[in-house]
């Protein structure tokens, strides 16, 4: 299982440096990093990184949340806080059995001052938060090697002393991010044409089953069976629609003898 860690516009080089050496410390070496605020290959992430720098070298840059994770097929996005309208965020151990079902995981993480907006939380299949006290914002150096040690622990048969024996997923191959993207661009084309939703309640109804259809785990094979069902409710609703359109012909000319 590959688990990359998405590190989305990070303002402080020396923390994008800290991140770096906690991935090392667990066995994490997939780092994309999302329109960085910062040179985060400067002086002061490679005094962070110490050994961690080749990291910051092969680091991954991508200029949207949505680009950076198209070929994952599980992404969990982190919090420290419920949004309203959003799934609230779960508990590492809720999450770990998704995690080692998928073959290609993203954690994301969000700006050092303010997190993940609401729109990033959107595109990830699961939100997670990371249990701490009262005072729960944690460095962001501290909160990748907090997640990478809870999943990458987890797969390697380790982890927290005392952990029951949890129940794993069937293995299967689950749907990209990419395909899910796809999926809920049909779903919101068809709510339109349809009139289940309009301009102003889309974004809010799209939000409710994104949470609903992340929760099922999709593979690619379940995507195609909705996006055909999809599709044959636009072709049916387009052919009646054509049938009840008058026929526009050409008004008749004027012959010779007119």
């Amino acid at each position: 299982m590959n688990l990359a860690v998405v590190l989305v516009s990070p303002k402080t080089s020396g923390n994008v440096g800290a991140a770096a050496r906690a991935m090392l410390n667990m066995g994490a070496s997939d780092l994309r990093i999302v329109a960085p605020r910062c040179d985060y290959k400067d002086s002061a992430s490679r005094a962070m990184a110490v050994h961690a720098a080749p990291l910051l070298e092969s680091a991954k840059l991508f200029g949207t949340l949505k680009e950076a994770i198209a070929d994952c097929d599980l992404v969990v996005g982190t919090s420290a806080r419920t949004r309203a309208e959003l799934a609230p965020p779960q508990h590492p151990a809720q999450v770990r059995p998704l995690v080692q079902a998928a073959s290609s995981a993203a954690l994301v993480f969000g700006p050092e001052e303010s997190g993940l907006s609401n729109a990033d939380l959107e595109l990830c299949r699961v939100t997670m938060l990371v249990p701490t006290a009262a005072y729960a914002s944690l460095n962001l150096a501290q909160a990748v090697l907090l997640s990478c040690y809870e999943f990458l622990q987890s797969e390697s048969g380790a982890g927290s002393a005392g952990r029951s024996e949890e129940p794993r997923f069937p293995e299967r191959k689950l749907a990209l991010s990419s395909e899910m993207e796809g999926l809920y661009g049909h779903l919101h084309d068809v709510m339109m044409l349809t009139g289940y939703t309009d301009a102003v309640r889309a974004r809010h109804t799209m939000r409710l089953w994104r949470v609903a259809l992340d929760r099922a785990a999709f593979s690619p094979a379940e995507v195609r069976l909705v996006r055909g069902l999809l599709r044959q409710v636009q072709w049916k609703i387009q052919n009646e629609q054509a049938k009840n359109e008058p026929a526009t012909r050409p008004a008749p000319q004027p012959g010779p003898s007119d």
